[in-house]
């Protein structure tokens, strides 16, 4: 560790602690934050108490080899990762337009990584050190392990070990593969042999050793078909899991193959307690100070991470592919400590922000087969009901919350990541819904129940409308019961797969009779390794091979969304046309019900029609649509 306790990012810190050769460059797309909550600084750290010597190159100038070259040639390998997010989900909207900002770049500056980063990295290193290893991972490697549907350039791709010119994927969250990889590199075996470890994607051209596996359609037969890919890819789907998942074997011209070994297994609570014991420094590196740190700190320098992993299942989601279904938990004894932590840090105000992890309260595995038989295959915990088998109880996460609550400076503790809605109405106590409204609420609770058409939701994965329906009664009769007047703010998608205007029209409907609009709207966005990305790009749905339609023209992607703001004076004409197409023109007009009035009418600069009194159905400014005291509590919306 350097005097600062950061690892080294400079030739002269390295050298200041006696390194002529490390063991690992790490090489990232984003700049250096020693803290839990990033890849980079979890892997680095694990390796560096296994005793290996780890130099960070961060954001380095792909267009120069020099850049590459400053901890020279490690001993054992090059690890590159794009970042915490895919490099193309950072630099582009899903209208395919530029991101402005990167709150992963010193000072927000966005340009500082290339387009497909791991891939261009990795090349940039293969012309450099033509023989050193090359092992990737973070979420753009593990995404893209396997061929797959790139949005951005409308293609579909090879795996990216093939592109990236690398010798192995570390995929998922990786702590026990990069150990077995750096013990194994360490011992003198060959990167090419490295077809043994758990949690990794190597290539070959001998696969007569395999046993257990599957052959998926070949990278050219998939490429011909589309249907042959939206089956592969329910294969790679139900082989997510460390206990029942098979190895998959996917081909490629000249007889090579993509081999994916099942996933590392889940880490025990203690695994998880050691990774978060390591000596970050939970800051970002003080070189970047002069620019003004960086921006993604602020999101979760006092927050708590307690658990990983998803049961979830949403369609849209690739929590399934790289984190898996298996819930993993930290101790109580384990996030306390954190959060002392946090208390003794003088910029702590006395507010923990979050304590939660991809779904705040999920704190066990679903059911108890799951650490040894492995999640069902072809079933979900939620979708399209509870499982019989799931295990709805929230008394671990509420003794948690109520350890932190007591700390001394502790004003307040927030539950801001997801709250899953059907997993707590399907818990017959409702002591923990109670307690969330009561204490751990900042006026508003984010949900997300993504559409309201049940047409839409069983292509996404999610509960029927009328679970969310409870849950939203349920959650207003609590805030007057306890005397509170707090909002619950609904994510909401347009243009999911499955969803054309008649759906898109619905939700407009149920918004109408919420008084409620929207100030975000997020279009559904193709990620690699999703079910919803599948949908997208086959037109298939591969559960059930069945058509899905899929909304993919850019100005009927513009109704879908104007529909969700249909208040917005300036979507007017976009929600006149769509209301005209969907045949729904009885929408247009001066009854309550109607969502807009006739061409004829002009409109104030607040959206109100000029005339328009007492029962025309539209609100006439934001005082009216904010909720009071007097008032049945309604929705607002707050920018993520």
């Amino acid at each position: 560790m350097t005097a600062n306790g950061f690892l080294p990012v400079t030739r002269e810190e390295m050298e200041a602690r006696g390194i002529t050769q490390p063991d690992f460059v790490y090489v990232t797309g984003d700049a250096y934050v020693d803290h839990p909550s990033f890849g980079h600084a979890i892997i680095t750290r694990i390796l560096e108490a296994h005793g290996y010597s780890v130099c960070i190159l961060s954001q380095p100038d792909w267009k120069e080899e020099d850049s590459i070259r400053v901890f020279g040639c490690p001993r054992l390998g090059f690890l590159v990762s794009a970042g915490n997010m895919d490099s193309m989900v950072n630099h582009y909207f899903v209208s395919r337009k530029r991101r402005p900002s990167d709150a992963y770049t010193p000072g927000g500056e966005a340009g500082k990584r290339p387009d497909h980063a791991t891939v261009v990295y990795c090349n940039l290193i293969r012309r450099v050190y033509r023989t050193v290893p090359v092992i990737i991972g973070g979420i753009e490697a593990s995404l893209r392990r396997l061929a797959h549907y790139d949005y951005w350039s409308d293609s579909f791709k090879r795996s990216i070990l093939l592109d990236s010119q690398a010798d192995l994927i570390s995929y998922g969250m990786g702590e026990k593969s990069i150990v077995e990889i750096a013990d194994a590199l360490n011992s003198g075996i060959a990167v090419k042999d490295l077809t043994f470890i758990p949690g990794t994607v190597y290539k070959t051209k001998d696969i007569s050793g395999l046993y257990d596996y599957h052959i998926l359609p070949s990278y050219e037969e998939m490429k011909a078909d589309k249907k042959k890919y939206a089956e592969s890819f329910m294969v790679q789907y139900s082989n997510t899991d460390p206990f029942n998942g098979k190895a998959l074997a996917e081909g490629y011209p000249g007889g090579q193959y993509v081999v994916q070994n099942p996933p590392q297994a889940p880490l025990t609570m203690e695994e998880m307690d050691a990774v978060y014991a390591l000596p970050y420094r939970r800051t970002y590196h003080p070189s970047y100070e002069e620019k003004g740190g960086v921006p993604a700190i602020s999101e979760i320098k006092f927050s708590l991470i307690s658990n990983r992993g998803c049961f979830g299942g949403c369609n849209f989601c690739a929590l399934t592919f790289h984190q898996g279904r298996t819930v993993q938990v930290r101790s109580h004894e384990s996030i306390l400590e954190e959060a002392e932590l946090i208390r003794k840090d003088p910029e702590f105000k006395g507010y923990i922000h979050d304590v939660g992890g991809p779904t705040a309260n999920f704190r066990a595995p679903s059911c108890d087969k799951q650490l040894t038989q492995g999640v069902c295959k072809m079933r979900q915990c939620l979708f399209p009901k509870p499982c019989p088998n799931l295990k709805a109880d929230h008394q671990d996460y509420l003794e948690l919350l109520r350890s932190l609550r007591t700390l001394p400076g502790v004003k307040k503790v927030f539950i801001r990541s997801g709250i899953r809605f059907d997993y707590l109405l399907a818990d017959k106590d409702d002591t923990f819904f109670r307690e969330l409204v009561n204490y751990h609420i900042s006026g508003q609770l984010k949900v997300a129940p993504e559409h309201i058409s049940d047409a839409v939701l069983t292509r996404m994965g999610k509960p029927e409308n009328a679970v969310y329906e409870k849950f939203r009664k349920k959650y207003k009769k609590l805030n007057e019961e306890l005397g509170k007047n707090q909002f619950l703010v609904p994510y909401l998608m347009s243009s999911h797969p499955g969803s054309t205007l008649k759906e898109a029209v619905e939700l407009a409907e149920y918004l109408r009779d919420l008084r409620y609009m929207p100030e975000q709207v997020q279009d559904f966005y193709p990620t690699p390794s999703t079910i919803s990305t599948v949908m997208y790009y086959t037109e298939i749905d591969p559960r059930d091979g069945r058509p899905v339609y899929i909304c993919k023209n850019p100005h009927e992607k513009a109704m879908q969304r104007a529909l969700i703001q249909y208040r917005n004076p300036r979507n007017y004409d976009l929600v006149y046309e769509a209301l005209t197409r969907a045949g729904r023109t009885d929408l247009i007009g001066f009854d309550k019900k109607c969502l807009i009035r006739p061409k004829s009418v002009p409109y104030n600069r607040v959206g109100a029609a000029v005339g328009a009194g007492k029962g025309t159905g539209r609100t006439k400014g934001k005082a009216e649509a904010k909720p009071t005291k007097k008032k049945t509590i309604r929705n607002v919306h707050k920018k993520k």
